[in-house]
């Protein structure tokens, strides 16, 4: 009989950085991961970026979750000793006078202008993008390689033999008064961090979640020498200094399923040739499935009715930012009992779970 003190199921985003905090403040944790589900985590391209939107709308909790982030994932990569986190200024240009007026205009407000850069390099841009009514630079911004650090995650945890290569299986749940058994496994808690797959688990499939499938493109850019982020409705980011970039995302609420499409692409393409000077080179076409909610709010806490099978998910488009700050807020939580925030808290929704029991 093996024992742990959490047996995390689903090593994406979630999983990875939930599993990391726990680790850290000293708990015994197993990972559990079936390598032939996709990941959506394998085709995300980790922007943080602290305003967003037609009218730059900033991000829920930016002040709280960015720098929290920066510090977590610096530390990560110190620990790894590889580069995770690309700290870089993302670029808007322009499309029209109109837009210009508008976006600088909405600058000036003071919740919104310490993430501005006050004037804005345009002529490092123009080589390579269609900019001639200038843009805008926002600043504490940048990606994380989240494959990468994925992947060090999952070597880590197989070093110490804390990772099982296999599909979970729910039949295989034994609650046991203080613990609750998974086959040979004693734990405290079971933690479901599955993304997209958890609306299939018999135990949390009532959360209201609202997947949306994204594309991207992988490409080579001719002669490219940019290090910001590019963002015009659709991005363009810096993956290497050879012209490797990522050129994304689309959003579907239908036809969710792991496949790319021509549609997809030639709709990118489209979009992304209308302000990119350089010729490209497809190279690779990545979908993925991400885990959004109905209220754009994570889902996180124990269930109603089984104390010892917890949720982290509902991460959706900001799981880069969201994870590291209510992972540690999830294992206080776990720890001693500390509140969640109300936002995420999954109590805020038990009502549906109740209803579920009596239909």
């Amino acid at each position: 009989m093996r024992t742990a003190d959490y047996l995390i199921v689903g090593q994406g985003i979630a999983g990875s950085v939930l599993a990391w905090t726990l680790h850290q403040r000293g708990h015994h944790v197993l990972i559990l991961d079936d390598p032939t589900l996709p990941s959506a985590s394998k085709a995300s391209a980790g922007i943080f970026n602290p305003l967003t939107g037609k009218k730059l709308n900033r991000t829920w909790k930016a002040d709280e979750l960015f720098p929290f982030a920066k510090e977590f994932y610096g530390d990560m990569q110190k620990s790894f000793n590889t580069e995770l986190l690309h700290l870089c200024n993302i670029y808007r240009p322009f499309r029209s006078i109109e837009e210009q007026n508008s976006y600088l205009a909405q600058s000036t407000d003071p919740i919104s202008a310490k993430y501005v850069l006050e004037k804005a390099d345009n002529e490092k841009f123009t080589p390579f993008i269609e900019n001639p009514y200038g843009g805008l630079e926002i600043t504490h911004s940048g990606w994380l390689d989240c494959p990468e650090m994925v992947e060090k995650i999952k070597d880590f945890f197989v070093s110490k033999s804390q990772y099982i290569f296999e599909e979970f299986d729910y039949q295989k749940i034994d609650f046991q008064g203080d613990v609750v058994l998974y086959k040979n496994i004693e734990i405290k808690k079971i933690l479901f961090c599955e993304g997209y797959e958890a609306c299939q688990n018999p135990f949390f499939n009532w959360l209201p979640f609202n997947p949306v499938k994204g594309e991207n493109l992988i490409v080579f850019v001719d002669e490219y020498e940019l290090d910001e982020i590019i963002n015009q409705g659709t991005f363009i980011l810096p993956i290497d200094k050879n012209g490797k970039c990522r050129l994304g995302a689309t959003y579907s609420w239908d036809n969710l399923d792991w496949e790319t499409t021509e549609e997809a692409r030639d709709s990118l393409e489209e979009k992304i040739k209308a302000y990119l000077k350089k010729p490209y080179q497809i190279l690779e076409q990545q979908a993925g499935i991400r885990p959004s909610t109905d209220d754009r709010r994570p889902f996180i806490g124990l269930h109603p009715d089984h104390p010892k099978l917890g949720i982290f998910n509902g991460l959706g488009t900001k799981g880069v930012t969201l994870a590291p700050y209510f992972s540690e807020q999830f294992a206080k939580f776990l720890e001693s009992g500390e509140d969640l925030d109300e936002e995420v808290n999954i109590e805020r929704v038990f009502s549906l779970y109740f209803r579920s029991k009596l239909s």
